[in-house]
């Protein structure tokens, strides 16, 4: 298999993973509050990780020089992805916030051609408005007409899809410069630091400390956290990481619209949920932007 496929493999994989992780969120939701749930499915992500480094078989092998380069890139993803998209959904509807964030491959764009001088052809733009109109096409009619979203929460979302798309970019650079499991490492390290330590000010400031683990009491919790822990952090990051070291920004930025789709096939399969046919209307709207996004080629320009 050539690396180019190998790339859009992991990219669909990730979508796959993504577009899952709606349903076991949800479950993980109803158990424990949305920080307890980005703390432990961090701190599994963070232990399994950690595994090949406490048998010896990995090494990390990095400097102080490294952790300060790669920092910049954990903060985006996972820390304020998630901190924005989590405290987001407290003021605003799903529906909105899957909207909002439908402009990740926008700002990708935006982002790839300043900074990486990679430039989207016309074919490519209308692909991503494409795609992008399709996410939008079937929250609106799924919700029946949106609600006036809350400033707050709507600027939080935004923030959380600018992040996403700093990420993309970011990412593009330092995946060609350190080891794709020792870069998903260290994010995923900040990401247990930083959501554990929140989830448990915030325990201390409430005086419910010793709830902070009741949670794993619950078989559902149990299989939601591992699920989002294994798989969504850390199988997610490894995936994005190795599609960004082979692909474009702008080219691996668009399926994360592709994860809506997944999410509404696995309502209707695993939840037994209503396929309408705005369902197949936004879902091939999605599918060509994305095909079309990955099967133009991106302009290089090379500054002189």
């Amino acid at each position: 298999m050539l690396q180019s496929e190998k790339a859009y493999l992991a990219a669909f994989v990730y979508s796959l993973i993504i577009g899952f992780s709606f349903m076991f969120t949800k479950l993980a939701l109803a158990i424990a509050s949305p920080m307890d749930t980005l703390a432990h499915r961090f701190t599994i992500s963070f232990l399994i990780a950690s595994i090949p480094f406490l048998a010896k078989k990995a090494q990390l092998n990095m400097n102080y020089k490294d952790l300060i380069a790669i920092l910049p890139l954990a903060i985006l993803y996972p820390t304020l992805f998630f901190t924005f998209q989590a405290f987001g959904l407290v003021y605003i509807s799903s529906s909105e916030a899957g909207i909002i964030q439908a402009v990740i491959p926008l700002f990708t764009v935006f982002l790839a051609g300043h900074f990486l001088n990679e430039y989207p052809t016309t074919q490519q733009k209308i692909s991503i408005l494409l795609s992008v109109m399709g996410v939008i096409y079937i929250f609106f009619m799924k919700s029946s007409g949106l609600e006036v979203a809350n400033l707050q929460g709507a600027l939080l979302i935004l923030l959380s899809a600018l992040s996403a798309a700093c990420y993309n970019v970011l990412a593009r650079n330092l995946t060609k410069r350190y080891a794709l499991y020792k870069l998903t490492y260290i994010m995923t390290m900040i990401g247990f630091i930083t959501f554990n330590i929140i989830a448990i000010i915030q325990h201390n400031i409430d005086h419910t400390l010793s709830y902070f683990f009741a949670p794993f009491g619950n078989q559902e919790f149990l299989l939601s956290i591992f699920y989002l822990g294994i798989l969504s952090s850390l199988g997610t990051s490894f995936l994005s990481n190795y599609a960004l070291s082979k692909l474009e920004a702008s080219k691996m930025s668009v399926f994360s619209n592709l994860a809506t789709l997944i999410t509404i096939i696995a309502g209707v399969l695993v939840l037994h949920e209503k396929l309408q046919y705005f369902h197949l209307i936004g879902g091939s709207l999605i599918l060509i932007g994305v095909i079309g996004t990955n099967y133009f080629n991106t302009k290089k320009v090379v500054n002189q």
